[in-house]
């Protein structure tokens, strides 16, 4: 481990470009010990200066750290407390006396010696010291320290004795073994034998001091005379030291006295410097003090001039300087100049460009606009391009006062909405005379009487074949083109003033990030700005995109009205037109979001979303409307059946959606409208079974479900598959119901004779037993039999046949059907008589008076009878 001088060395005083002179380990006297170190030091620096620091170790690891310091010139007194140099405790007094104690007396005495020394050839002897021996401070040793050390000396010899031999004195032990090898192995004799020679050798030693004691004598007094004489050179060097003590005080003050010269040439750069920066700043030109002051806006040359004006005036403005500069006269008087200018500036730009808003407000629809015959939007261009050249004085505005230029982009959105709403009015009324395919007169006329009638209520349930004539009718593709074209002729109108107002107004990204004349900059080093704002904390991406499109909404205030007016006149049109207003609105919306101007126009997508909104309430009420109609659909009494008129407009509906939405984007709402609108008419037909029909309700509920299915196994929509299965299963529980219920007419008796049988059997009478039931014996079976001969039954399937193709729709074509399911469940009737007649009459001989080839017969001739 490094020993502290080393690490206080390292780790405090070389970083600091002073040089350790001694240390001393002490703890402050009658307080807990917490050790720390006084090091003495000296500065490298000239004129030379020496420090008193206290060092303490640092809480963790081996690092130390310095706490206090004093200038040792400022030491008053150095007290040793006692002049028993055995005591530890001493006293340093500064402007406060500070009490230590030292860890050992060696080092206290080090210490005080090297204050005495450094009091002694540098501070002139200022320091004064009390109760330290003499010796001490001039290196002397006591008789006592003397004794201590001869004792310390003893000790080490004695603790030496007891140490391991070194490799000589082991050689030397090993030749004299070697030497006295026939009697090492005696040890008397060989101990012996070291004792006389060590005897002989100490008389030899005595011998030798007793001859050369004249020479010590000699010696000694050789040593004396080199004293004396070192005190004599001492003497001498106090003298020579005392001499240039003096010459050194001279020496230092002229150093202090160059530094101090040093020091004042670089003041005076220094203040050339700031000088020579103020006044090439803050030095604004007359020419742009002349044009700042006229603030002449009249042509493209003076609006350059006041641009390079302003900049240069910025440019002076956001000058980075001194606090206290503001205090002198001149600078006072120069930014008091440039505020001036500034709002002079400022007051005749804003006027300048409200006139211009102003300017462009009052401008009136062109006239082209008004005569077209085809769908054209108005153009700003123009305005824009008399707009852009002030952008730079915006930007030097925005900058420069942000609360006045907070108030210009209402100004022109106030002024500009007042064009717009009139060129977005005759936009909207050509739209909708071409629309229509009127002139301005019969349009307006027919507007009237939209209104006189109550044209708001939603039309009762009809197609466009239930008008006053097909001169009347609308072309359904004109609805899709005039809304498509609408759109097209709005999107570049919002697109180009969005990126106007943007680039101009400074509200977009882009444009925040590159503002002309800039901000200015942030003070450093404790300057600031000639004319600091308040700090605007930037602005957010969302904040940029919702500032446009406030302002737009400001600017077109009229359009999403007179858009949601074209909207309810397009519904008008016909029935159904809503369902084009629906798909021409979605799949502009798809085709924007593919594109760039998604992005371009925040605010068109804000409109046209509420639009579609709009436009997919008005689908949701018109399909409300049209399942009510369903629902409440009353067939009269006197009704023949056949298909519903309602099954037929629903049927009509879905061929004019799907030719809609043929190729829409999405189809969401109209899988829907197709579930909700099959429900209702499911719904009514179910409730013909409470109806007081003068025909079969099971026929015209089976015919309906029947042509349903068919209808929709046609058109293979994905979202109605169940329907359609649900279809079919009710169209074959009605066809089953119809059959069975008119199936018992042809042999009505038998059935209900038959029925008797099953019913007795089903009571527990066993099969065998019911012929001896009085109501069906076999005597009461062969007079019901009798009843049904061949003829009878043949007569009687006419008779169904024709009542059944009386009351069955042709147009569904199921007389085939229905006949062949007759034919089959009266086949299984005959069969499962003939079967009950086996079981219940056995051995009796009875049989029908027909057989199944007859009944084929029947059916076959019947049916070509009619034909």
């Amino acid at each position: 481990m490094a020993s502290p001088w080393i690490l206080l060395e390292k780790d405090v005083f070389n970083p600091q470009n002073e040089r350790l002179l001694e240390i001393i380990h002490v703890w402050k006297t009658g307080k807990k010990r917490k050790n720390s170190i006084l090091c003495v030091v000296v500065a490298a620096c000239r004129p030379m200066q020496l420090f008193l620091e206290k060092v303490k170790k640092a809480d963790r690891g081996d690092q130390y750290k310095m706490t206090d310091r004093w200038p040792l010139k400022d030491l008053k007194l150095v007290d040793g407390k006692n002049v028993n140099q055995d005591c530890l405790e001493f006293e340093l007094q500064f402007d406060k006396v500070y009490k230590w104690t030292a860890v050992n007396a060696n080092e206290k005495n080090a210490f005080i010696r090297c204050l005495w020394k450094l009091n002694r050839r540098y501070l002139s002897s200022s320091i004064a010291f009390v109760s330290i021996p003499s010796c001490m401070l001039e290196g002397k040793q006591s008789l006592q320290e003397v004794g201590n050390a001869s004792a310390e000396a003893g000790g080490q010899a004695e603790h030496s004795a007891y140490q391991e031999m070194t490799p000589k004195e082991t050689a030397d032990m090993l030749k004299l073994m070697e030497e006295y090898e026939p009697i090492v192995n005696n040890s008397m004799a060989f101990a012996e034998k070291l004792s006389k020679d060590l005897q002989v050798l100490d008389e030899a030693n005595l011998q030798a001091i007793i001859s050369s004691e004249k020479q010590v004598s000699l010696l000694m007094g050789s040593i004396d005379e080199a004293l004396a004489e070192v005190a004599k050179v001492e003497e001498t060097l106090q003298v020579y030291d005392e001499l240039l003590g003096s010459v050194k005080q001279q020496m230092d003050h002229i150093q202090q006295g160059n530094s101090l010269l040093h020091q004042i040439d670089s003041n005076h750069e220094k203040l050339m410097s700031e000088i020579l920066f103020l006044t090439s700043n803050l030095d604004l030109s007359e020419k742009h003090r002349q044009v700042l002051s006229r603030g002449d806006l009249s042509s493209p040359s003076k609006v350059k001039a006041c641009i390079a004006a302003a900049e240069a005036l910025s440019s002076c403005m956001n000058v980075q300087i001194q606090p206290g500069y503001r205090k002198l006269q001149a600078i006072a008087e120069q930014l008091i100049m440039f505020e001036t200018l500034k709002q002079n500036f400022e007051n005749s730009f804003i006027s300048h460009i409200t006139s211009i808003f102003e300017l462009q407000g009052n401008g009136q629809v062109p006239a082209q606009m008004q005569q077209a015959s085809e769908l054209i939007s108005s153009t700003h261009g123009p305005y824009h391009d008399d707009l852009l050249p002030y952008t730079p004085l915006m930007a030097w505005l925005k900058n420069a006062n942000p609360i006045l230029f907070h108030d210009l982009p209402k100004v022109y959105a106030w002024n500009l909405s007042r064009l717009y709403e009139r060129e977005i009015k005759a936009f909207f009324e050509l739209a909708r005379m071409l629309l229509l395919g009127r002139t301005k007169e019969c349009f307006q006329e027919g507007l009237d009487k939209q209104v006189a009638c109550g044209s708001r209520q939603h039309p009762r349930f009809c197609l466009a074949g239930s008008r006053e004539g097909e001169e009347d009718e609308l072309d359904r593709g004109n609805v899709v083109k005039m809304l498509g074209q609408v759109l097209r002729e709005l999107q570049p109108l919002c697109i180009t003033e969005q990126r106007f107002i943007e680039q101009f107004f400074m509200l977009s990204q882009d444009a925040a990030a590159q503002e002309g004349l800039g901000l200015p900059a942030a003070s450093k080093g404790g300057k600031d700005v000639a004319f600091p704002e308040k700090s605007h904390w930037p602005k957010t991406k969302t904040e940029l995109e919702e500032q446009p499109t406030q302002l737009l909404s400001e600017i077109f205030s009229s359009l999403e009205p007179e858009l949601r007016g074209f909207i309810d006149t397009c519904n008008k049109v016909q029935q159904f037109s809503c369902l084009q207003v629906l798909v021409t609105l979605n799949d502009y919306m798809f085709e924007m979001q593919g594109s760039s101007a998604a992005t371009s126009s925040s605010f068109l997508n804000v409109v046209l979303s509420n639009i579609l909104l709009l436009a997919k309430n008005n689908f949701n009420k018109c399909i409300c409307v049209l399942c009510k109609e369903i629902e409440e659909a009353k067939i009269p009494s006197r009704a023949k059946g056949g298909i519903l008129p309602f099954v037929s407009h629903f049927e009509e509906f879905v061929n004019f959606s799907e030719d809609v939405f043929r190729w829409a984007q999405q189809r969401g709402e109209l899988d829907k409208a197709h579930t909700k609108l099959v429900g209702s008419v499911f719904s009514s037909i179910n409730s013909l079974a409470s109806a007081n029909l003068k025909v079969n309700t099971d026929m015209v509920m089976m015919e309906n479900f029947h042509h349903i299915h068919c209808f929709l196994y046609q058109k293979k929509i994905q979202c109605l598959e169940n329907k359609r299965r649900e279809a079919k299963q009710r169209y074959r529980e009605h066809l089953e119901r119809y059959v069975t219920k008119y199936l018992g007419q042809p042999l009505e008796k038998l059935n209900h004779f038959f029925e008797g049988v099953k019913a007795r059997v089903a009571q527990g009478v066993k099969e065998e037993e019911v012929s001896f039931q009085l109501a069906y014996s076999k005597q009461e079976l062969r007079k019901v039999i009798e009843k049904y001969p061949g003829k009878e039954v043949k007569r009687a399937l006419d008779t169904l046949y024709r009542k059944i193709h009386k009351y069955l729709s042709p147009e569904e074509n199921l007389l085939p059907v229905v006949w062949r399911a007759m034919e089959q469940e009266f086949i299984r009737q005959y069969q499962e008589f003939e079967n009950l007649i086996q079981r219940c009459y056995p051995g009796s001989g009875i049989t029908m008076d027909f057989t199944v080839e007859d009944l084929l017969n029947y059916f076959i001739s019947v049916t070509q009878s009619s034909m």
